[in-house]
């Protein structure tokens, strides 16, 4: 079954790519040449750079070798998604164009033989309103304006896209009410950041931006509730170090990327950047709980989420709020009496259409919703992973302030 997924999958690809190529340099093009090559190459190449990417940062290649592959390589997913959509929309466009140009433009005169013309003699003038015999055809004018404006429209969105990343997340205010919260904790500040995705694209530069954002709220507690990297922290160690520039007290959980960069080494790097793991664990607050459990793919370590661990012996009429990083976890945070689950990991589908995979595999897409007596926000994350480009899904840190229903 596998194989047959895998041949599958790669028939699509390759049908997929050849259409592109076919739409936007044979049909805009009057025969063989050097454009048509160009662009084989040109996509032919993008997958070599993007395969590479993905292949270089899963298995731990030098990361120099990471940051040269990962911008185009991963620019080129972005952008090859985006050509396919704009030029498969042009399919329903494309027969209207050219009924549009049949009624502006007069039927082409047929091609005149030319007529020998004696050494020495002058050539005749060509009769008025003819049409030049090397004027392209309406279906090659058609390919052209289509092809061109699914291409510009393809560089625009990925270029949009990918300076709302780079330029750092945007700030989200929600009010969220704790039926058990005290009256002394109304107002309480929670910055959420989840998704920072540290690694060959998003370095130093981007960490510093995502803390200032976050100290500009002045919040009571930052919780970051996953994927903070991509890599080791050899490499990544002085992409993480701002993080010790957070001006609140700041909690931890790791998300499944932390699972494929080392997650203990990561959990002792954050704990010596001055934030505090919640691994499995919980912490008494002076007007609530703060709770934290392991992200899934854990449990291929030994490693998982133990919900009895970080919560079984607690105080039921204490409020609690608990960091987990992926959505799905809401069931188990629903049955061990959580008031509040902070998350991330969807990044709110990240590139459209993704959002609607991503909503069909988790509960929740972003944004906050109720699970019987327990709440759940989901963060779209501050950074980006694969390509470093959102659309439709803007990238946030979002300050949830808890607010009490006890007079």
């Amino acid at each position: 079954m596998v194989i047959v997924f895998v041949v599958l999958v790669l028939a699509v690809m390759v049908t997929a790519n050849w259409y592109v190529w076919r739409r936007l340099f044979r049909d805009t093009t009057s025969g063989p040449g050097p454009v048509r090559r160009a662009g084989a190459a040109l996509i032919a190449g993008g997958w070599l750079l993007a395969f590479g990417a993905l292949v270089a940062e899963r298995t731990g290649a030098p990361f120099r070798l990471q940051q040269v592959l990962a911008w185009p390589g991963f620019l080129w997913l972005a952008l090859s998604m985006y050509l396919l959509l704009g030029l498969l929309a042009g399919e329903a466009v494309r027969p209207l164009l050219r009924r549009w140009l049949e009624r502006r433009r007069p039927a082409e005169a047929p091609v005149r033989q030319a007529e020998p013309v004696p050494v020495g003699a002058p050539a005749s003038p060509e009769p008025e309103g003819s049409l030049p015999v090397a004027a392209p055809s309406r279906r090659l004018f058609v390919s052209r304006v289509i092809g061109g404006a699914a291409a510009a429209a393809a560089v625009g969105t990925v270029g949009i896209g990918t300076y709302g990343v780079l330029n750092g997340p945007s700030v989200k205010r929600v009010t969220v009410p704790l039926a058990k919260l005290p009256r002394a904790a109304h107002g309480y500040r929670i910055a959420v950041v989840s998704d920072i995705h540290l690694g060959p694209v998003l370095g130093r530069g981007f960490a510093q931006r995502v803390v200032d954002t976050i100290n500009s709220t002045q919040p009571d507690l930052v919780a970051v509730v996953g994927d903070l990297v991509d890599g080791s922290v050899e490499d990544l160690a002085p992409a993480a170090a701002p993080l010790r520039g957070l001006n609140a007290p700041a909690y931890f959980v790791t998300g499944n990327h932390e699972y494929f960069s080392g997650a203990e080494q990561w959990v002792e790097e954050v704990r010596r950047l001055g934030l505090l793991p919640l691994e499995n664990a919980r912490t008494e607050l002076p007007w609530f709980d703060l709770a934290g459990v392991n992200d899934i793919a854990g449990e291929e370590e030994g490693e998982g989420p133990d919900f009895a661990k970080a919560l079984g012996d607690r105080d039921p009429a204490r409020a609690c709020v608990l960091l987990a990083h992926q959505p799905v976890q809401i069931h188990d945070a629903v049955e061990h009496g959580v008031d509040l689950q902070l998350s991330g990991h969807t990044h709110g589908g990240q590139l459209w259409p993704g959002n609607l995979v991503a909503a069909g595999a988790n509960p929740t897409l972003a944004g906050l919703e109720r699970y019987g007596d327990t709440q759940l926000y989901v963060s779209r994350g501050a950074g980006a992973w694969g390509p470093p480009t959102r659309v439709g899904a803007e990238s946030d840190i979002t300050v949830i302030q808890l607010a009490s229903r006890q007079p």
